[in-house]
């Protein structure tokens, strides 16, 4: 591969809430040269695309996501980092070396520390198996906010939501103000929170899309073998996000079974020394403040390698068991100091959670009230004291 060779002392993934606080933060602590790379034209994530209000800790009811990204962009330039947008890394050349391309040509570029922030995606109708032909008017949340905000493309008439959690709402409010009539949300659960003006569908799935050249249509399914069919021009699929981790494993880099991220530790290190990961790379969708949150964490043991800290051994797994899904982060090789989260795989009501490694009780508590599976719970952090580092899983389960 013919290029150029550079070197920086850290090479931030991803210019999402994550790895812009992640960039201040080291900057603005000394860390050296500190470089993001978008592959996007305009770095702030997703942010850029949601144009309702709440961003920021504590969430501010007038801070829109595209004011929020030009925060996190600003802050991060202010201290010293560089970003760089239009930059796709392609693959590693070594263990710390990933090769990137640009309009400016191809490069090789090597970091003291390598953080992945590269977010995460919505699984396409393909991924998620629903049959049919391919027509227009098909659509995820992402492309419908890109479609709508950036190029301000028209979507159509009407439209059918599928899920029903935050992100789901948001896109209904923003196809409502592109004009489109939302004639239902589709969700798989049972139970779920509906939008005033809309028919919430719950307990069903989506099944074969009709129409050739243009949706006309969508066959749901009830879970007691109702079947109907939606006349619609465009259905938008929501949820179901999955970190976007194809430069993990093109690197080697091991992802967790439960969020299918890469696996790391309370200090967001992976098993590959000098590789850190943080923010939805990790684990799939939270807010951006969470995310924000887990990239300024992340600065202390980033400069703590830099500074010559040794690299821990991988320690013992953390594990789940149905119907939770995933918990992050998912190894233990210290005390962690921040909450861990929690996530389940269906609705929840006042569950008793338990952590056990070898038989040997760690931890119990039962949450009151309901469990969303678009929201995380946090577990507190004080029982990792009691892991047995040279132990076997640690497994959290519903008692």
């Amino acid at each position: 591969m013919n290029g150029i060779d550079r070197t920086v002392d850290v090479l931030v993934v991803g210019a999402g809430p994550a790895g812009l606080a992640l960039a201040a933060r080291l900057a603005g602590a000394g860390a050296g040269r500190v470089e993001v790379l978008d592959r996007e034209q305009d770095a702030g994530g997703m942010p850029r695309h949601l144009h309702h209000g709440g961003f920021g800790r504590p969430p501010r009811p007038w801070l829109r996501g595209p004011a929020y990204a030009r925060r996190s962009v600003a802050a991060a330039l202010g201290a010293g980092a560089a970003v760089r947008t239009g930059v796709t890394a392609t693959g590693w050349a070594g263990p710390l070396t990933l090769e990137t391309t640009s309009p400016a040509g191809l490069e090789r570029i090597t970091a003291r520390a390598v953080v992945l922030a590269t977010g995460a995606r919505e699984r396409p109708r393909s991924a998620r198996l629903v049959p049919g032909s391919r027509p227009q008017g098909v659509l995820t949340t992402g492309e419908l906010l890109q479609s709508v905000h950036r190029y301000g493309l028209p979507v159509g008439r009407r439209a059918v939501v599928v899920g029903a959690e935050a992100v789901a709402r948001h896109a209904v409010g923003t196809l409502r103000r592109a004009g489109t009539e939302v004639v239902a949300m589709v969700t798989e659960h049972p139970r779920a929170t509906a939008v005033p003006g809309v028919p919430l569908l719950t307990a069903t799935t989506l099944g074969e899309l009709r129409g050739r050249g243009r949706l006309t249509g969508v066959e749901v399914r009830h879970r007691d073998g109702r079947t109907g069919v939606l006349a619609c021009d465009t259905v938008v699929f929501t949820g179901d996000w999955i970190p976007d981790h194809e430069l993990a494993r093109r690197g080697g880099v091991p992802l967790d079974p439960g969020t299918r991220g890469p696996s790391v530790d309370a200090a967001f290190r992976t098993t590959a020394p000098g590789v850190f990961g943080v923010g939805n790379a990790l684990h799939g969708i939270e807010r951006a403040a969470t995310a924000a949150a887990e990239g300024a964490a992340a600065a202390a043991p980033v400069l703590a390698h830099l500074a010559g800290a040794p690299w821990p051994e991988p320690g013992p797994p953390l594990e789940v068991r149905a119907p939770l899904l995933w918990v992050a982060p998912n190894r233990v090789t210290g005390d962690a100091g921040r909450p861990l989260l929690l996530r389940s795989a269906r609705p929840l009501t006042g569950p008793l959670v338990t952590v056990v490694q070898d038989g040997r009780p760690l931890w119990r508590r039962r949450f009151i009230g309901p469990v969303s599976p678009s929201r995380s719970l946090r577990l507190p952090p004080g029982w990792t004291a009691g892991v047995d580092r040279a132990g076997g899983p640690v497994v959290v389960a519903v008692g």
